[in-house]
């Protein structure tokens, strides 16, 4: 056992208080990583009316070739004002010397995702290779998400789904800013 006090480092010769050194493989995600907010339009067959919804990304890592991804929302009201709670998921994107990209994503409401995908300069495409679902979970067939981060510093989020006896389309899209 080593010891992780500030003062010790960690075997890899950085500090638990001082950020590690993204690794190589992580070029082509850089421009993501940060705390990301914004608001977007949600939409779906099987769901009474349009919704508006606040979201917040976070993009991080630890010094491995591993993007640790986390995302939350809420339900806004007409005056965009949080109703409640609604989407969560968190997961891993693990990065390919070619530019793939393989993701793990899990929901709280039973659903395990793995997409995989292609990372280049400022952009993500990952589709659904597999998708397991908890006993109870709502049925959910494929997803498709992209994150796309323009010049402007914005960055675009959008997300087909297949659920519930419908087909792939679209079912999300939000414009987030890096929060300072």
């Amino acid at each position: 056992m080593f010891d992780l006090a500030p003062e010790h480092p960690y075997p890899d010769g950085h500090r638990p208080d001082e950020a590690p050194a993204p690794h190589p493989l992580l070029a082509p995600v850089l421009g993501l990583l940060g705390v990301w907010q914004g608001r977007g339009e949600g939409e779906y067959p099987t769901i009474d009316g349009d919704f508006t919804y606040a979201q917040e990304v976070t993009f991080s890592h630890d010094g491995r070739p591993f993007l640790r991804y986390e995302a939350r929302a809420w339900l806004l009201d007409a005056d965009d004002a949080p109703l409640r709670p609604s989407a969560r998921e968190s997961g891993w994107w693990r990065l390919q010397a070619d530019g793939r990209v393989e993701a793990l994503i899990t929901q709280p409401t039973g659903i395990a995702e793995i997409a995989v995908g292609r990372a280049a300069e400022g952009a993500v495409d990952l589709s659904t290779h597999e998708v397991a679902l908890a006993p109870t979970a709502k049925q959910v067939d494929a997803t498709r998400r992209r994150y796309t981060l323009a010049e402007d510093g914005t960055l675009t989020f959008l997300h087909d789904l297949a659920a519930v006896g419908q087909p792939l389309q679209h079912h999300l899209a939000a414009r987030l800013q890096r929060k300072p």
